[in-house]
């Protein structure tokens, strides 16, 4: 039986090389012409904790973690029990019989389970580390993956120039020997996965906060300042290593609030500037960010979303920032929202953001969540020739510049150069200085929401728009959406489809088409559903389909879901 998919679920303990396992096999499965996607939930504990990883491996482009899981990897015996009823029917599930949870244990009911030491015959390759290999050979074995793919990644992976490279090759692919030896003497197998059809062009193994971050070195950003907070604390990291250089500054802050205070002195100092960090941190900085609307001073905010409110779910994923960051500050606030969807969009949205921030002259929110920011996914390399990076408008005259003088865009000078002004978080003049005057704050604050028509440039996707009820997911529950409503059509349900990760301000067309739906359907994972209720406040008859449980979309739910939303509109219609 030939497999074009294939999901295999790392179960286990925090420490344990469930997340490495999981990334080894996508790892593994790029290289050879295969697409691939890991979803990574786990504890807030810093060591230990239920952890597990979900990784897809197809002959085709993939939009979710999957659904219904073929092979159980289970390192305990907790995670055994937890997952077990998540496996398919004629599923696979693979326990380490060597952790001493599992002395004497026999599945009840359980015809496709069998141990695997794989503690011990890594242990016999000299090299301890070698239990993930052991693991991705049992895996290998059961879809017949060719054992020349695997070596050949193993090579790849661990050929460094080192003295004892030969030694940790070696082990490795006796370890994949190991574990393909012992689970060809099971006797199970599922099958083989269809052969892969290498893309014609060239491919990037890239996690969601790598691909955030290499997106925004390609806009220019030359200053980084972040405090650590879960998700978000690898962009802080990746920064710190990477953005090196003359004129390039990264730094780990004391708190979020000298995060925001530090990204304002450098936008206005004339530097591309960004920060990053979760819900909790994004409060703290709502007050900076009203002065950054005030002012007029580019900046982005990346906001990682986990689960709330307070600590909430530090690491679970959630969706449920949006009017946090559409509303972040008291007064007259609506900041511009890029809100990505894949790991590819990560890439382009921030670049999206810095081009965005410095053409209007104001702070620009880039949304994502935790679960895109673990993912792990291959996607295509990115054109750096096709990129347009866009720079600020800079002052070039004499001194006596008004800067804040009417209602269109206006340079910014550049401190220490002719047309010196105030950065004031008080209404103000022309120059910036403090004013009570009421027709002055009536003409600054159209000036600065009229500032907001300059983005109304954001793209949109749309499918069968002839439909009168459409789904348009958005972020990260982009690609379940998208799945669930190519299932819908291959059963003939009327959907159309749309998605823009420009949140705020819409693409104009795309709002006056959304205003002619009978209904649109928004899956979003909060409780209120958020965007639904903003899409209504513009004349969208809009509805939610949320979820609230720190974990992604399934499919199967979305299809039911919209399904039953679907017949709705013609009920009614019927009963009329």
């Amino acid at each position: 039986m030939q497999m074009r998919d294939f999901v295999v679920r790392f179960a286990g303990e925090g420490g344990q090389g469930v997340v490495t396992s999981a990334e080894g096999l996508a790892q593994v499965s790029t290289r050879v012409g295969y697409h691939a996607l890991t979803y990574s939930t786990f504890p807030s504990q810093i060591l230990g904790g239920p952890t597990w990883t979900q990784a897809r491996i197809s002959d085709a482009p993939i939009l979710s973690a999957g659904d219904d899981v073929d092979v159980l990897v289970a390192f305990n015996r907790e995670a055994y029990e937890t997952h077990y009823s998540e496996v398919r029917d004629g599923g696979v599930i693979i326990y380490n019989s060597n952790d001493r949870e599992f002395e004497g244990f026999e599945a009840e009911g359980e015809s496709r389970v069998f141990g695997l030491p794989i503690d011990e015959l890594a242990r016999s390759t000299g090299n301890t580390r070698a239990a993930n290999m052991v693991v991705i050979g049992a895996l290998a074995q059961l879809i017949n993956m060719s054992q020349d793919y695997l070596e050949e990644f193993v090579e790849e992976r661990f050929r460094r120039g080192r003295a004892n490279d030969d030694e940790i090759i070696n082990s490795n692919i006796k370890a994949i020997k190991l574990g393909r030896e012992e689970t060809s003497r099971s006797g199970f197998a599922l099958g083989e996965l269809a052969p892969a059809q290498a893309p014609d062009y060239k491919q990037m193994m890239l996690k969601g906060n790598d691909a955030l971050s290499l997106g925004a070195v390609a806009a220019g950003v030359d200053f980084y300042v972040g405090y650590p907070i879960s998700p978000a604390t690898t962009i802080l990291l990746w920064m710190e290593r990477n953005l090196v250089g003359p004129g390039k500054f990264a730094y780990q802050v004391s708190s979020e609030i000298e995060s925001i205070t530090g990204i304002l002195g450098a936008g206005y100092a004339g530097k591309k500037a960004m920060t990053a960090t979760a819900g909790p941190g994004f409060s703290l900085m709502s007050e900076g960010l009203g002065l950054g609307w005030m002012a007029e001073i580019p900046l982005v905010v990346v906001d990682v979303q986990r689960g709330g409110p307070a600590t909430g779910l530090p690491t679970k994923t959630e969706q449920s920032d949006l009017m946090a960051c559409m509303y972040p500050a008291h007064g007259d606030v609506r900041l511009p929202i890029i809100a990505v969807g894949t790991v590819e969009e990560a890439f382009f949205g921030a670049i999206w953001a810095f081009n965005w921030a410095e053409r209007y002259q104001g702070p620009v929110i880039l949304m994502t969540d935790m679960s895109l920011a673990e993912r792990v996914q291959n996607i295509a390399k990115p054109d750096l020739s096709k990129i347009t990076v866009e720079n600020r408008q800079t002052y070039q005259g004499t001194n006596g510049y008004n800067r804040y003088n009417g209602f269109d865009m206006s340079p910014m000078p550049i401190p220490g150069n002719p047309g010196a002004y105030v950065a004031n978080g008080s209404e103000h003049d022309e120059m910036g200085d403090t004013t009570h005057l009421p027709e002055r704050h009536i003409q600054m604050t159209e000036r600065r929401f009229n500032k907001l028509k300059l983005l109304e440039d954001g793209y949109y996707e749309s499918e069968n728009t002839e439909a009168s009820v459409a789904v348009m997911p958005w972020g990260g529950s982009k690609g379940p959406a998208y799945e669930a409503f190519l299932r819908l059509q291959q059963q003939e349900v009327s959907l159309g489809w749309y998605y823009t990760m420009f949140l705020h301000p819409l693409p104009p067309k795309l709002l006056e088409e959304l205003k002619q739906k009978d209904l649109v359907i928004v899956p979003e994972l909060n409780y209120q559903g958020q965007f639904s209720s903003i899409l209504r406040s513009m004349g969208v008859n809009a509805q939610s389909i949320t979820q609230y449980t720190g974990l992604p979309f399934k499919v199967r739910d979305l299809v039911d879901r919209i399904s039953e939303m679907t017949q709705s509109p013609q009920k009614e219609m019927a009963r009329a």
